[in-house]
């Protein structure tokens, strides 16, 4: 019953004025960003509008954010990159293929989170992993563009150091490349300030074109772009499935922290629910279909979400219309041959440099060290491992869960004595692997006590516990009874019914 109701679609019959306005315009941004984000993840630009294509179509039934839009993002993008790049050559047929399975495996993970309805784990992505990861990933994919942007050539060696090479060497530079990127920025920015709605980058890069093929510039373009619908095909390399699922399983975890987000803010804004398990089933489904196109892994925009909601989405259908409003231009994608390679690197470097703020880690780093080495560490790894991005995020994670293990194990014992009573305050989570040395401390304290006539145990500190844990406060008790203490246990009413059960277990001795 509970898989009948996650895939039962719930878009309405038929979308809305404001869906058909608002997919239109997010198509407007989609074309040039499908493009932009198939070269940071290694492929022909074709593939990017592939991805950007049918996968919206199908993945709109099941979405339950009106406003979250799928498609090709930057995040998703580097870290496809960083995955395949050991499999095969940036390009190659091979690297097309294994790109594909790669969204196909991506989406089969996402499908399997949302069916078993567990699409809460996108929640244990901490917040400080995502503060030292996300501007970490920005300065990386705006590297990858710097030499584009400045008609430099790449040459030879990892993504920092053909950025750091391609800025102290400005007489690589090339006048044409450096103007058209300079202007894209600039003008995606003010266009950004000006209105919002307003398709800043569709016009900037149809202008660069017209430009180029009136040969008022010379810069390097794209090149050929084969026109045509994509083709079904589950003819991939599924010998590298094993070598991809590990990448598979970091990608739609790390890659749904962003959708989650933003489907998340924006339903509060709007007072509209959305469900986690339901989009983790969309967004499975978009990558699955992806893969099937010939396409690359996929993920939720914020800036195109963003866009959506302020245009007027209402449905999920306006997903399913801008992927409509890309497949449209397919069988004339011919026309994008002569857009700028500068250009394209320029609109990636506009969409992600706002991602590189420092201000949440220095915040991190005020509040709490230990999260602030999460944080900071992730954010290092992340840059020394590039372009295996996804290394950094792994260690987020395991630093993480191994500080809140660390936090776990701790449990504080608060004790003072009051004319012959002896008070015990434990504070933290009492559970199995904390319990027997908590145990320990306290009869340790009663010979340190010899004079203490009474115990009383106070609870109030005890955030949680499990059936091991309160079996120990029960020996506690015994042990103080044993010993002609009298005791008392006191602020336990927030806790769990285990400490009627077993703490407090004088009515019921077989306990």
């Amino acid at each position: 019953m509970a898989f009948a109701r996650i895939l039962r679609p719930e878009i309405p019959r038929r979308p809305e004025r404001g869906d058909i306005v608002a997919g239109l315009t997010v198509a407007a941004i989609l074309v040039p960003q499908a493009l932009a984000y198939a070269l940071l993840a290694g492929l022909p630009v074709e593939h990017g509008l592939f991805a950007a294509t049918i996968p919206l179509i199908a993945a709109a039934p099941f979405a339950s954010s009106p406003f979250l839009q799928t498609g090709p993002v930057a995040v998703t993008a580097l870290l496809t990159f960083g995955a395949l790049g050991a499999v095969a050559e940036p390009g190659s047929g091979e690297y097309i293929e294994a790109a594909a399975l790669l969204a196909l495996l991506v989406g089969v993970v996402r499908l399997l989170v949302g069916l078993l309805r567990a699409g809460a784990i996108a929640y244990l992505l901490s917040r400080p992993m995502l503060a030292g990861f996300v501007p970490a990933a920005a300065i990386v994919i705006v590297s990858s563009q710097l030499p584009t942007a400045l008609g430099a050539t790449p040459g030879d060696g990892g993504i920092l150091e053909r950025a750091g090479r391609a800025l102290t060497s400005p007489g690589s530079w090339t006048l044409d490349a450096l103007v058209l990127a300079g202007a894209t920025v600039l003008g995606v920015w003010l266009a950004r300030r000006w209105k919002p709605l307003f398709p800043g980058v569709l016009v900037l890069v149809v202008l660069a074109t017209l430009a180029q093929a009136a040969g008022l510039t010379d810069a390097p373009v794209v090149g050929e772009v084969p026109s045509g619908l994509p083709a079904f095909s589950l003819d991939l390399p599924w010998g590298e499935t094993l070598t991809l699922v590990g990448a598979a399983v970091t990608i739609a975890l790390v890659g749904f922290a962003e959708p989650a987000a933003i489907a998340r803010s924006l339903a509060a804004a709007s007072r509209k629910r959305w469900d986690p398990n339901r989009e983790f089933v969309s967004q499975g489904v978009a990558n699955v279909t992806a893969g099937v196109v010939g396409g690359m892994p996929v993920g939720g925009s914020f800036g195109r979400s963003a866009l959506n909601e302020q245009a007027g989405a209402v449905t999920p259908w306006s997903g399913a219309i801008t992927g409509l409003a890309v497949l449209a231009l397919l069988p004339a994608a011919a026309i994008l041959e002569d857009v700028p390679s500068a250009v394209l690197a320029a609109v990636i470097i506009g969409a992600v440099v706002r991602l590189i703020r420092v201000q949440p880690l220095i915040d991190v780093w005020r509040r709490s060290l230990p999260q602030a080495i999460i944080a900071w560490t992730t954010l290092m790894s992340t840059l020394l491992w590039t372009p295996h991005v996804e290394r950094g995020v792994l260690l987020g994670v395991a630093l993480s869960i191994g500080i809140h293990l660390w936090r776990e194990l701790r449990v504080d014992l608060e004790t003072w004595e009051d004319g012959g009573t002896l008070h015990l305050r434990p504070q933290g989570v009492l559970w199995f692997g904390v319990a027997q040395s908590v145990e320990d401390r306290v009869v340790a304290l009663l010979s340190t006590y010899p004079h203490a006539r009474r115990l009383v145990l106070h609870l109030d500190g005890i955030g949680r516990l499990d059936l091991t844990g309160a079996m120990s406060l029960r020996h506690i008790i015994d042990t103080v009874r044993e010993n002609g203490l009298e005791s008392e246990v006191v602020d336990y009413a927030h806790t769990t019914r285990l400490v009627d059960a077993v703490v407090l277990a004088d009515r019921c001795p077989t306990l």
